[in-house]
């Protein structure tokens, strides 16, 4: 289905004077032929009669051929069943009065930016409760971004470890025949199809950098995580949708994860996974400044002559030296008196 834009119908106010005009002279010959019939009968005035009716019942069909569309609006056109075409530009039209206009999608709401559930207007009043529903209700289809935030997901990362991840779609219609004709609900397609990619996409990563994993396919481990390579992720979320929505005219300018954490099941255990991986680094910064400086205290005592000590002395130093270095709390040193051996 091929988009057909519509852009030589923009003559809205002239059919509105036009039909006003007619009303106009149907009422002033309704009022003279009447005049007419009762000073002298006359065919003619019959004539002029019926006429002038047969305006006033039927004149107001064109005004139903009249619509109004803001900038960034578009709306497509059915006649009899068969595609018209669409209008696009902001304007004034006027197109064929038997014409409907066709958007499956105008009452279904998401939770997406353009949407306004009923539930919502608890604190309008009545009226304005009426007009925004009449508004979104409507057949008039959004060219405007559009946001979608799909409901958080739980799904098994490449370790299969459960995590929950959200993301926001920012989407717009490039192609109105598509998205109206191509499928049955553009935005239930769009969200389903969100949620599919999404799905495919974190299946292939692990939540943190893990060895031996491989995420680019290339058969070569890499560091690619959800949480240390969000951009990356982001993107191919965005191409792996894009591919999946090219038939129903839509196209993603952006993908974004909005929320990334593990399951409440493991949360507890993977923090203390977290806390006891930092702990042992911690340790083995510790350990390598101490050994060092072990050594460098060594080195010295060696080089300046300061005190010769023989192999087990040296290590009892050394044992002393890492346990001062290597404790969590401040020692306690016991101060030797006597001599040394």
């Amino acid at each position: 289905m091929n988009e057909i834009v519509l852009s030589k119908k923009k003559n809205g106010m002239t059919a509105l004077l036009l039909v006003v005009f007619l009303y106009a002279l149907a009422i002033a010959g309704t009022v003279l032929s009447g005049i007419w019939m009762q000073n002298i009968w006359s065919p003619l005035a019959v004539a002029l009669m019926v006429v002038c009716i047969v305006v006033l019942c039927i004149g107001w069909i064109p005004l139903c051929g009249l619509r109004v569309l803001k900038p960034q609006e578009a709306l497509v056109l059915t006649l009899f069943g068969k595609y018209v075409g669409t209008l696009k530009d902001h304007g004034f039209y006027c197109v064929n009065p038997f014409c409907t206009s066709v958007n499956p999608a105008a009452k279904t709401r998401l939770n997406q930016s353009g949407d306004v559930k009923h539930a919502s207007a608890a604190g309008l009043d009545a009226g304005v409760a009426a007009a925004v529903a009449f508004e979104n209700t409507g057949k008039k289809i959004s060219l405007k971004i559009m946001t979608l935030n799909n409901n958080r997901q739980k799904i098994n990362d490449c370790l299969g470890n459960p995590v929950e991840i959200g993301i926001a779609v920012t989407w717009k219609i490039t192609d109105t025949a598509k998205a109206v004709f191509n499928v049955d609900n553009y935005k239930e397609f769009l969200s389903l199809q969100c949620d599919s990619a999404l799905r495919n996409i974190v299946r292939l990563y692990p939540y943190d950098v893990a060895p031996g994993v491989d995420t680019t396919g290339d058969g070569i481990a890499d560091e690619g995580s959800l949480r240390g390579s969000s951009e990356i992720v982001a993107e191919r979320i965005r191409n792996e949708i894009q591919k999946r929505v090219d038939e129903a005219g839509i196209e993603i300018v952006e993908a974004r994860i909005t929320y990334l954490a593990y399951a409440p099941e493991i949360a507890a255990v993977m923090l203390q996974r977290q806390q006891a991986s930092a702990i042992i680094d911690a340790r083995k910064m510790i350990v390598d400044g101490a050994v060092g400086m072990v050594e460098m205290a060594l080195e010295r005592l060696s080089e300046n002559e300061v005190v010769e000590l023989d192999e087990e002395r040296k290590a009892a130093m050394v044992s002393n030296l890492l346990v001062v270095l290597c404790g969590n709390h401040d020692a306690q040193p016991i101060v030797n008196t006597g001599t040394l051996y």
